[in-house]
C-alpha cells in the first residue's frame, strides 16, 4: 500500500482529532489524532453507532466517542469500555524527513 503525506506534525493538534476524507486516504476516512507520546490513526467511525471519532474526546492515549462514551486506544484501537463491543481499525502513521506519512490499510 502506498504512504500519503497528509501533513507536518505541527499541523496536528496535541490531543484533538483531525478528519482525513475519503478523497485522500481512497477508502474510509481517518482520524489522525497527536498526543505527547505519538501520532496515531483510526477508522473515523465509532464501531458501536458511526460517530465520528474525529469529533472525540482524546486523554491519556485514548478517543473518547462524541455520542455514547465508547473509548477506544489510540495505539491499537481496542475497545476499552462499552457500549462499543468492536476495536477500531488502526492504521500506520510515522513521521518521515518531518512529514506525517499515512497508509491506510496496514495496521498500525
Amino acid at each position: 500500500m502506498t504512504s500519503i503525506d497528509i501533513g507536518a506534525p505541527e499541523d496536528f493538534p496535541i490531543e484533538e482529532g483531525v478528519y482525513i476524507g475519503h478523497d485522500v486516504t481512497g477508502g474510509e476516512p481517518i482520524a489522525v489524532f497527536r498526543t505527547d507520546e505519538g501520532i496515531y490513526a483510526l477508522n473515523d467511525r465509532c464501531t458501536h453507532g458511526n460517530y465520528s471519532l474525529s469529533e472525540g474526546w482524546v486523554e491519556d492515549e485514548t478517543v473518547e466517542c462524541p455520542k455514547h462514551a465508547s473509548s477506544f486506544c489510540l495505539a491499537n484501537g481496542k475497545v476499552l469500555n462499552l457500549p462499543a463491543t468492536q476495536d477500531a481499525p488502526t492504521h500506520k502513521v510515522e513521521v518521515v524527513d518531518g512529514r506525517v506519512m499515512l497508509t491506510p490499510g496496514t495496521d498500525a
